[in-house]
């Protein structure tokens, strides 16, 4: 029996960026559960909408604009705005590299960060995206993004300017 080519693809897609969607909409929506829900919706769309993909982005490109769209259109439900979103970064999705406590104070900062300037953060420094992909993403100027990530490096600079730890 052939395989549906959206199913292969389904199960392509979730095999290799499953984590590093869940950890991005995570970032944006502060709970597990909601991230989860906004990944698998992430993943629906992307099968739906197969035959659209023209491939004039890469996956992941095109993946990410799909799961930040769904984490913004969650966190302006109602239920979302009166909803208290603070979120210890030890709840964060295992990631590729075990957390550290030791990081700590920097996640926190990161995450405490404008809106703005977060999701420009966590897209090229904790994604590994480039500018100009982050610009195509977030549909910015590449001077914007950059301007954002200036921004950024300013106020943690200054939000961790005695923030240090030792060597065990």
């Amino acid at each position: 029996m052939v395989q549906d080519p959206r199913q292969e693809y389904l199960d392509d897609i979730i095999t290799r960026w499953e984590k590093p969607m869940l950890r991005l909409c995570f970032a944006y929506l502060c709970d597990t559960a909601l991230a989860e829900d906004a990944v698998q919706e992430t993943f629906f769309k992307a099968w739906k909408n197969y035959g659209r993909f023209r491939g004039e982005a890469e996956e992941k490109t095109w993946l990410t604009r799909i799961a930040i769209n769904t984490c913004k259109d969650l966190m302006k439900s109602a239920w979302m705005r009166n909803t208290d979103r603070f979120v210890s970064p030890d709840s964060l999705p295992e990631g590729e590299v075990p957390f550290d406590e030791r990081d700590d104070t920097v996640t926190r900062a990161v995450l405490a960060l404008p809106p703005k300037i977060k999701e420009v953060t966590l897209l090229h420094w904790y994604q590994g995206m480039t500018l100009e992909e982050v610009a195509k993403i977030l549909r910015l100027p590449r001077s914007t993004v950059n301007y954002r990530l200036k921004k950024a490096k300013l106020m943690l600079k200054k939000e961790l300017e005695d923030w240090y730890y030792e060597d065990e």
